[in-house]
């Protein structure tokens, strides 16, 4: 069975950094798409960034040049460092990995609030 559990959410000031990981267990983590999702209150879940088996990068607009998403796949884990962080950032980050086209098993999210 697939699980996949976020870590390293905190309360940080505008302006500063902040990585986040994803550890990965049940699957051959390799050779599976990984993506970061976000969700602020009232809102709905966005896509944050993600990265291919093969180490391609995506992100959405507001976090490029902002955030960067890597992987080590001898850990099975996932990582987001994100730099310059500014309030609208503040929201629930959840890890999630692709099957067939679906982003089909997610974490349990971590909490990052930025804030002065």
């Amino acid at each position: 069975q697939v699980q996949l559990m976020e870590s390293g959410g905190s309360l940080v000031q505008p302006g500063g950094s902040l990585r986040i990981s994803c550890a990965a267990s049940g699957t051959i983590f390799s050779r599976n798409n990984v993506g970061w999702f976000r969700q602020a209150p009232g809102k709905q879940r966005e896509f944050v960034a993600s990265i291919s088996s093969g180490g391609t990068t995506v992100y959405t607009n507001s976090v490029k040049g902002r955030f960067t998403v890597s992987r080590d796949n001898s850990r099975g884990a996932m990582y987001l460092q994100m730099n310059s962080l500014k309030p609208e950032d503040t929201a629930v980050y959840y890890c999630s990995l692709e099957e067939r086209y679906v982003w089909r098993y997610w974490g349990q999210g971590t909490q990052v609030t930025v804030s002065s």
